[in-house]
Order: structure tokens, then sequence, then C-alpha cells
């Protein structure tokens, strides 16, 4: 149901630059780049990351509450994409572990923003 997700940034380089590398195992790449919105994903018709300075000038700001999550093949890779997270700056929020017990495995960051990202399984 969800076509892509919009996350904030004051750097528009850096986010394309964060993402792509962030998921670059699953072949992901900027699909449409229009100056301050860029959408990142592996194709048409699949579910996608945009990155975008806000219309408004404003600041970017990360919602309270709001979290945008991926979903991983195995436990192994929200650990491989938790630690490449890590590795290009972003910050801890929770490493990986079960959630709820035979049914959820997450961990979380936060982006060069400051926007809150989850990988899980269900599993």
């Amino acid at each position: 149901m969800i076509g892509y997700t919009t996350v904030g940034t004051s750097d528009m380089a850096r986010a394309k630059q964060f993402y792509c590398d962030l998921f670059e195992s699953k072949g992901a790449k900027v699909l449409i780049d229009s100056g301050r919105i860029a959408m990142i994903g592996t194709g048409g018709g699949t579910p996608m990351i945009s990155v975008c300075e806000p219309y408004n000038k404003e600041a970017p700001t990360p919602g309270n509450g709001v979290m945008v999550a991926f979903t991983a093949d195995s436990k192994e890779e929200v650990d491989e994409i938790y630690a490449k997270a890590l590795s290009l700056g972003a910050t801890d929020e929770g490493a990986p572990g079960q959630r709820i017990p035979d049914r959820f495995y997450g961990a979380y960051v936060r982006d060069l923003d400051g926007n809150k990202l989850c990988f899980f399984k269900f599993a």
C-alpha cells in the first residue's frame, strides 16, 4: 500500500548518499531527482524513501512519534543494515534484538537529520 515515505533534510547531497549507501545491497539508487526532492528505491512500482528540503523553506524537523520502518529478509540483514547505518553516521536508537518473542526482530537508528528509522524482520 505504501508507495513512498518522505523525510526532511537540510543537505540533499548528504541525504541521497546516506540512503543510497545504506541500501546499496538491495540495489537502491536515486530514481527521481527534481532538485529539492529525490526518490530512492529499487524501481518503479516498489516502495521508495524520498528526501526533501521542506517546501516552506523552514528547517526540517523529525516528527514526534514518526518512524520509517524498512523490511529485511532476515535477522542477520537487520544486523547488517543497522551496522551500516551507524558506519554512515546514523545514531543508535536501539540495538538489534527480539522485541516481541517469536514475532518481531528490530533495530532503530536516527539518520543524519534526526529522522527515526527501524529495520525489522517478522520472525
